[in-house]
């Protein structure tokens, strides 16, 4: 049984996060982190939990909190703080900002829970995920961003539509960033364990129309209803059920590469890992396509430009 913080708890990912996990037989405790003025509205949404969880006969603690000393023996630590993304807004207009929350709240992470796993989910959050690794000192498998998890998601379930075919069919993947430069590998991506190619040359799909649907998604959902919720919630539960699991699953986040893919270093980037107890176990070898490869290439250069500019700004 562990401990969670969710630092940004009085946000839509934050109160949802806390609430899915609360339902995890591997959660024991979870801390709802907040700034002062947040206090009040965590300690309701708490309320508001517990009515819920008593449903269901579930008895996990829950903790409103303003203080970083709470955040001591956390086994997980997840930061969402910082300004959303509106309508038209690309993530990385939110990297200044967020990178002076990311930078404070990495740097009380590693006084108060020297052990424990920060995963990143604020945006831009391959370019955040570098700023907490630097302002934490962790070693790189113990800072994680919610990277491609998300959209490869978007892509099981774009191709699951597009085949009418039950998702769970479907594996594929998407590397890169998490924004206008990410990368799906189609071929990678079987359905049934058969290659995505075999079924396209029966079918009209055109690959064009589904990447910008991809690339699309987060700002369609915004335009309607203000923000994302279900799928990155559902992404970041997902990623710290499997670590408090151990479950050595391969999931698709953002990590601080040193030139295990393509050489691409000092830039953290959406790649395929085994994730354990400890963080990232070992990320998984890519062999692209030259077109797939000069895209991740591109991704590397436009975050790699963004994160310098960033951590100059802050000093890091």
């Amino acid at each position: 049984m562990s401990k969670v913080t969710i630092m940004g708890a009085s946000g839509t990912i934050g109160k949802n996060v806390a609430f899915n996990l609360a339902k995890e037989d591997s959660v024991s405790e979870i801390v709802m982190f907040g700034r002062e003025s947040s206090y009040d509205k965590i300690t309701g949404e708490i309320s508001d939990m517990y009515d819920a969880l008593a449903a269901e006969d579930i008895d996990c603690y829950l903790k409103a909190s303003c203080s970083f000393e709470d955040l001591e023996d956390s086994k997980v630590v997840l930061i969402s703080s910082g300004i959303p993304r509106k309508e038209g807004m690309n993530r990385l207009d939110l990297a200044i900002p967020n990178g002076k929350i990311v930078k404070e709240y990495s740097e009380a992470v590693a006084k108060y829970a020297p052990d424990a796993i920060i995963l990143i989910v604020t945006n831009p959050v391959d370019v955040m995920t570098t700023i907490a690794l630097r302002a934490s000192g962790f070693d790189k498998s113990k800072v994680i961003g919610l990277g491609n998890h998300l959209d490869s998601l978007r892509l099981k379930q774009i191709l699951a539509q597009f085949f009418r075919i039950n998702s769970g069919e479907i594996n594929t993947r998407v590397i890169g960033e998490h924004g206008d430069h990410m990368v799906p590998l189609l071929s990678y991506t079987t359905i049934g364990g058969v290659l995505i190619q075999n079924f396209a040359d029966k079918l009209p799909l055109s690959v064009e129309e589904m990447v910008e649907r991809l690339r699309s998604a987060g700002n369609f959902i915004i335009s309607r209803k203000g923000a994302t919720e279900y799928g990155p919630v559902f992404a970041v539960t997902n990623i710290i059920s499997v670590i408090l699991n151990n479950s050595r699953k391969i999931l698709t986040v953002s990590t601080y590469l040193e030139g295990e893919v393509e050489g691409v270093y000092d830039v953290s980037l959406g790649i395929p890992v085994i994730l354990s107890r400890k963080g990232i176990r070992s990320i998984v070898p890519l062999k692209m396509e030259e077109d797939e490869k000069k895209q991740f290439l591109e991704a590397a250069r436009a975050v790699k430009k963004s994160t310098y500019e960033v951590r100059r700004e802050l000093g890091l």
